[in-house]
């Protein structure tokens, strides 16, 4: 008997197989040798597409400019939004999971708008405009912001509309201080058309500081509406304080921490309370040379009336008080006889009348009458922790 060997009985199963199959392959079979087909009438889902919702929706007119532009898919996530008017795109933020996206910017009034979005093989637009205001808010001033200035570290920063705001927490929100070194700061609404940004101590000093007010769109009042952004670039220089002592009739004025002048002076006589000059933290605020100076409510042939010229004069107060020059010098640095200003010897009042800043700090002590934080820009006169108290926010800036 002989004996295939193993691998010789194996080869030939291997080739029986390999004809089996290669017979199945090339054979349509029956159904007996098919697998199993799906059930009949059964058919395969196709997904569908993403559904895109815009609002405002297409065609709105009179859009309120502080509306906002809400886009929403279903169905699949937003790929891209974007909102054009004037020219300008709107800045928005995506939820989560992409499926919604919502504008974080007012519009601007009186523009046409145009949407468009994507999510997947969908694509929507929509096209829309918004409202013409009643009234227009715009800032009509802002000081101390002359071309060119260098401010005091003392300085506020006056914002002063062209329409009295009864929507201050909206506006005030859309005022922003930038500072390179920054400090702790509010804002005070001292009227319905002028707030006020004060720092709770003074600004560092050699820096730049701007001022971004971003109202265009905000709702300031009842038809009021913000049209128009503002930017003003101040720029804040050395430290500058001047240490006036009533009682010793001297002032030493230091900068950045080194004293730089002496001066021998000569403050209110203080027979009254109108010739008294005012104890605490003055601003320098403005300056003139020559300026009239009339004694205030009396007329010429009054006791104690007064009408001259005086010569590099700075403003320290909105009551009539100044540094100023005055050829007196033998009451200077021995008695006070002015009519409430401090007066130096003309060369030194000449001196601080061309190096000073607005809003350098003139710190006055030594007399019963305090200066009121109204009076001129007063402000560091009240406690901070009372002045933010005066903003719409009740918060810190």
């Amino acid at each position: 008997m002989n004996v295939a060997p193993a691998w010789t009985k194996s080869a030939a199963g291997l080739a029986v197989l390999a004809v089996a199959a290669l017979t199945a392959s090339c054979s349509s079979g029956n159904a007996a040798s098919r697998g199993p087909e799906a059930p009949e009438g059964t058919t395969v889902a196709t997904p569908q597409a993403p559904t895109i919702t815009i609002n405002p929706a297409e065609g709105s007119a009179k859009v309120s400019p502080d509306k906002k532009v809400v886009v929403t898919s279903a169905g699949g996530a937003l790929e891209e939004v974007t909102v054009d008017g004037a020219g300008q795109q709107v800045e928005g933020r995506f939820n989560a999971d992409k499926t919604k996206w919502v504008s974080r910017t007012p519009l601007k009034p009186s523009t046409n708008y145009s949407v468009a979005a994507k999510a997947g093989v969908t694509a929507a637009t929509s096209a829309f405009t918004t409202l013409k205001p009643e009234r227009e808010l715009q800032v009509a001033d802002v000081t101390p912001n002359a071309k060119g200035e260098t401010l005091g570290v003392g300085a506020p920063i006056i914002v002063t509309f062209n329409q009295p705001v009864t929507g201050k927490a909206a506006v005030e929100r859309a005022l922003e201080v930038e500072a390179e070194k920054p400090v702790t700061g509010a804002w005070r609404w001292i009227n319905d058309t002028t707030v006020i940004y004060r720092t709770a101590k003074y600004w560092p000093a050699h820096q730049k500081v701007t001022l971004n007010a971003r109202i265009t769109g905000v709702k300031a009042g009842k038809g009021l509406y913000g049209v128009k952004d503002y930017t003003a670039d101040l720029k804040i220089g050395a430290k500058v304080i001047s240490k006036v002592d009533t009682k010793t009739h001297m002032m030493y004025v230091y900068r950045d921490g080194k004293r730089v002048q002496t001066m021998r002076i000569s403050a209110g006589m203080a027979t009254t309370r109108e010739y008294t000059t005012t104890s605490g933290v003055h601003l320098t605020m403005e300056r003139g040379s020559p300026v009239r100076m009339i004694s205030p409510g009396r007329k010429k042939g009054d006791p104690g009336y007064y009408d001259v010229m005086i010569d590099h004069a700075v403003r320290i107060s909105n009551s009539g008080e100044y540094v100023h020059a005055k050829d007196n010098t033998w009451a200077q640095g021995v008695r006070n006889v002015s009519h409430g200003c401090i007066n130096s010897r003309p060369d030194q009042a000449k001196w601080f009348y061309d190096n000073f800043q607005r809003g350098d700090v003139v710190d006055i002590t030594g007399t019963d009458r305090e200066l009121e934080w109204n009076n001129g820009w007063g402000f560091w006169q009240m406690p901070y922790s009372q002045w933010k108290k005066g903003s719409a926010l009740n918060a810190k800036a």
